[in-house]
């Protein structure tokens, strides 16, 4: 996925409409559809990277959740 456009890729990422994905980082509907045939810039990059992780985080702390859970059902 290294070719195609940052904002294509993190819609497909996270499951995002170009409307959902600009009310996340704060701009148009119309400027991410501008930005999604063309570069990005340094903001927009950054605000994209930083949704992705986030992602990653609410999963690996879900995991711990799901652990935490079995865990306790395991010792009582």
């Amino acid at each position: 996925m290294a070719d195609e456009n940052l904002i294509k890729q993190t819609c497909k990422e996270l499951g995002l409409t170009y409307k959902q994905l600009g009310e996340m980082i704060g701009i148009s509907e119309g400027r991410v559809k501008q930005l999604a045939i063309t570069e990005v810039g340094e903001q927009v990059e950054k605000s994209c990277s930083m949704l992705i992780k986030i992602k990653e985080l609410e999963a690996k702390l879900n995991e711990q959740k799901e652990l935490q859970a079995l865990l306790k059902k395991f010792i009582s």
